[in-house]
Protein backbone atom coordinates (compact mmCIF):
# COMPACT_ATOMS: atom_id res chain seq x y z
CA UNK A 1 0.00 0.00 0.00
CA UNK A 2 2.93 2.59 0.81
CA UNK A 3 4.41 1.66 -2.48
CA UNK A 4 1.45 2.32 -4.40
CA UNK A 5 0.75 5.21 -2.63
CA UNK A 6 4.78 6.83 -3.29
CA UNK A 7 4.01 5.72 -7.09
CA UNK A 8 0.81 7.62 -7.13
CA UNK A 9 2.63 10.59 -5.41
CA UNK A 10 5.57 10.22 -7.56
CA UNK A 11 3.24 10.03 -10.73
CA UNK A 12 1.20 13.70 -9.69
CA UNK A 13 3.94 15.46 -9.10
CA UNK A 14 5.63 14.22 -12.20
CA UNK A 15 2.24 15.34 -14.12
CA UNK A 16 2.07 18.93 -11.94
CA UNK A 17 5.58 19.51 -13.04
CA UNK A 18 4.77 18.65 -16.79
CA UNK A 19 1.91 21.23 -16.73
CA UNK A 20 3.36 24.01 -14.69
CA UNK A 21 6.16 24.36 -17.34
CA UNK A 22 3.35 24.01 -19.70
CA UNK A 23 2.65 27.78 -18.84
CA UNK A 24 6.30 28.60 -19.21
CA UNK A 25 7.01 27.29 -22.42
CA UNK A 26 3.91 28.31 -24.50
CA UNK A 27 5.48 32.27 -23.06
CA UNK A 28 8.50 31.54 -24.34
CA UNK A 29 7.48 30.56 -27.42
CA UNK A 30 4.97 33.11 -27.87
CA UNK A 31 7.67 35.66 -27.19
CA UNK A 32 10.25 33.95 -29.41
CA UNK A 33 7.50 33.56 -32.56
CA UNK A 34 7.07 37.70 -32.30
CA UNK A 35 10.51 38.26 -32.97
CA UNK A 36 10.11 36.22 -36.56
CA UNK A 37 9.54 39.21 -39.29
CA UNK A 38 11.51 41.88 -36.41
CA UNK A 39 14.68 40.77 -36.55
CA UNK A 40 15.99 39.94 -40.17
CA UNK A 41 19.48 39.97 -39.83
CA UNK A 42 21.82 37.38 -38.49
CA UNK A 43 24.94 40.11 -37.44
CA UNK A 44 27.84 38.67 -34.29
CA UNK A 45 29.57 41.83 -34.46
CA UNK A 46 30.64 43.00 -31.07
CA UNK A 47 28.22 45.94 -29.63
CA UNK A 48 28.42 47.49 -26.46
CA UNK A 49 25.59 47.24 -23.97
CA UNK A 50 23.27 48.75 -21.50
CA UNK A 51 23.25 46.82 -18.31
CA UNK A 52 20.82 45.47 -17.04
CA UNK A 53 18.58 44.65 -19.76
CA UNK A 54 20.73 45.82 -22.33
CA UNK A 55 20.22 44.94 -26.50
CA UNK A 56 21.29 45.24 -29.67
CA UNK A 57 18.94 46.71 -32.15
CA UNK A 58 16.38 43.99 -32.38
CA UNK A 59 16.51 43.99 -36.29
CA UNK A 60 19.45 41.82 -36.03
CA UNK A 61 21.48 39.38 -33.86
CA UNK A 62 22.30 35.85 -33.32
CA UNK A 63 21.24 32.54 -32.13
CA UNK A 64 21.73 33.35 -28.53
CA UNK A 65 19.55 36.73 -28.82
CA UNK A 66 16.44 34.76 -29.81
CA UNK A 67 16.69 32.87 -26.64
CA UNK A 68 17.95 36.43 -24.47
CA UNK A 69 14.97 38.07 -25.72
CA UNK A 70 12.42 35.17 -25.46
CA UNK A 71 12.90 34.74 -21.90
CA UNK A 72 13.22 38.32 -20.91
CA UNK A 73 10.15 39.09 -22.60
CA UNK A 74 8.42 36.14 -22.42
CA UNK A 75 9.19 35.40 -18.65
CA UNK A 76 10.81 38.61 -16.83
CA UNK A 77 14.43 36.28 -17.01
CA UNK A 78 17.68 38.90 -18.01
CA UNK A 79 20.08 36.62 -18.96
CA UNK A 80 22.87 39.31 -19.18
CA UNK A 81 22.33 40.01 -15.81
CA UNK A 82 21.87 36.62 -14.67
CA UNK A 83 25.04 35.24 -16.50
CA UNK A 84 27.22 38.03 -15.72
CA UNK A 85 26.44 38.21 -12.07
CA UNK A 86 27.42 34.19 -12.00
CA UNK A 87 30.22 34.60 -13.88
CA UNK A 88 31.36 37.15 -11.54
CA UNK A 89 31.77 35.04 -8.89
CA UNK A 90 32.50 31.80 -10.54
CA UNK A 91 34.07 32.92 -13.87
CA UNK A 92 36.68 29.73 -13.44
CA UNK A 93 33.12 27.55 -14.16
CA UNK A 94 32.96 28.93 -17.55
CA UNK A 95 34.45 28.39 -20.78
CA UNK A 96 37.98 29.68 -21.87
CA UNK A 97 37.83 29.92 -25.22
CA UNK A 98 38.00 33.71 -25.99
CA UNK A 99 41.23 34.06 -23.37
CA UNK A 100 39.47 36.79 -21.19
CA UNK A 101 40.56 37.01 -18.12
CA UNK A 102 36.94 38.52 -16.51
CA UNK A 103 33.58 38.27 -17.46
CA UNK A 104 32.36 41.12 -20.11
CA UNK A 105 28.36 42.18 -19.69
CA UNK A 106 28.12 43.02 -23.35
CA UNK A 107 29.40 39.58 -24.69
CA UNK A 108 29.25 37.01 -22.39
CA UNK A 109 25.69 36.18 -22.32
CA UNK A 110 25.21 35.86 -26.38
CA UNK A 111 27.57 33.17 -26.45
CA UNK A 112 26.16 29.50 -26.90
CA UNK A 113 28.92 27.59 -24.74
CA UNK A 114 28.19 30.15 -21.85
CA UNK A 115 24.42 29.39 -21.74
CA UNK A 116 24.96 25.96 -21.80
CA UNK A 117 27.66 26.40 -19.13
CA UNK A 118 24.71 28.64 -17.01
CA UNK A 119 22.13 26.45 -17.91
CA UNK A 120 24.08 23.19 -16.91
CA UNK A 121 25.07 25.00 -13.62
CA UNK A 122 21.49 26.16 -13.05
CA UNK A 123 20.25 22.56 -13.26
CA UNK A 124 18.06 23.07 -16.25
CA UNK A 125 20.01 21.20 -18.20
CA UNK A 126 18.12 17.25 -18.85
CA UNK A 127 20.08 14.17 -20.04
CA UNK A 128 20.92 13.58 -23.32
CA UNK A 129 18.97 10.45 -24.90
CA UNK A 130 21.22 6.87 -25.41
CA UNK A 131 21.94 5.83 -28.19
CA UNK A 132 18.23 4.28 -29.59
CA UNK A 133 16.31 6.15 -28.07
CA UNK A 134 13.92 9.62 -28.63
CA UNK A 135 14.28 12.73 -26.59
CA UNK A 136 11.33 14.24 -24.83
CA UNK A 137 11.02 17.75 -26.20
CA UNK A 138 8.55 19.84 -24.84
CA UNK A 139 7.62 23.68 -26.54
CA UNK A 140 9.61 26.13 -25.05
CA UNK A 141 12.78 23.45 -24.53
CA UNK A 142 16.04 24.81 -25.42
CA UNK A 143 18.69 23.27 -27.32
CA UNK A 144 22.20 23.53 -28.48
CA UNK A 145 23.60 21.49 -31.67
CA UNK A 146 26.53 22.07 -33.63
CA UNK A 147 26.42 23.28 -37.22
CA UNK A 148 29.05 22.26 -39.64
CA UNK A 149 31.95 22.64 -39.80
CA UNK A 150 31.90 23.61 -35.81
CA UNK A 151 29.61 26.46 -34.66
CA UNK A 152 27.98 25.98 -31.64
CA UNK A 153 24.23 27.01 -32.32
CA UNK A 154 21.00 27.60 -30.06
CA UNK A 155 17.11 27.20 -30.62
CA UNK A 156 13.92 26.87 -29.19
CA UNK A 157 12.00 23.81 -29.33
CA UNK A 158 8.59 25.26 -31.00
CA UNK A 159 4.64 23.83 -30.06
CA UNK A 160 4.46 23.26 -34.05
CA UNK A 161 5.22 19.77 -35.33
CA UNK A 162 6.11 18.50 -38.66
CA UNK A 163 4.58 15.39 -40.60
CA UNK A 164 6.55 13.10 -38.63
CA UNK A 165 5.69 14.39 -35.01
CA UNK A 166 9.08 16.34 -34.86
CA UNK A 167 8.53 20.01 -33.36
CA UNK A 168 9.89 22.89 -35.31
CA UNK A 169 12.78 25.08 -33.76
CA UNK A 170 12.60 29.27 -33.88
CA UNK A 171 16.24 30.35 -34.46
CA UNK A 172 18.41 32.73 -36.16
CA UNK A 173 20.73 30.97 -38.01
CA UNK A 174 21.66 33.38 -40.95
CA UNK A 175 18.48 35.16 -42.07
CA UNK A 176 16.99 36.22 -39.18
CA UNK A 177 14.63 35.14 -36.88
CA UNK A 178 12.61 32.12 -38.21
CA UNK A 179 10.70 29.19 -37.55
CA UNK A 180 11.23 26.07 -39.06
CA UNK A 181 11.62 22.54 -39.16
CA UNK A 182 15.64 22.17 -38.58
CA UNK A 183 15.57 20.11 -35.02
CA UNK A 184 17.20 16.96 -36.64
CA UNK A 185 19.54 18.77 -38.92
CA UNK A 186 22.62 18.91 -36.37
CA UNK A 187 23.90 16.90 -33.88
CA UNK A 188 22.20 17.84 -31.01
CA UNK A 189 25.06 19.23 -27.73
CA UNK A 190 22.33 20.12 -24.94
CA UNK A 191 18.62 19.86 -23.90
CA UNK A 192 17.47 22.57 -21.26
CA UNK A 193 14.19 23.38 -19.90
CA UNK A 194 14.04 26.61 -18.05
CA UNK A 195 12.62 26.39 -14.33
CA UNK A 196 13.46 28.45 -10.76
CA UNK A 197 16.50 27.87 -9.51
CA UNK A 198 18.44 28.04 -6.24
CA UNK A 199 21.80 29.18 -6.51
CA UNK A 200 24.39 26.67 -8.33
CA UNK A 201 27.23 25.34 -6.39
Amino acid sequence: MEIQYLLRTVTAMAAFCVSAFAGTGEKVVAAARKQIGVTVEYDPAYVGLAYPGGDVPRKKGVCTDVVIRALRDGLAKDLQKLVHEDMKVNFSKYPKIWDLKRPDKNIDHRRVPNLMAFFGRKHTELPMPVAGNKPEFLPGDIVTCTVPPHLPHIMIVSDKKNSAGLPLVIHNIGGGTREEDRLGDFPLTGHFRWKEFASAE
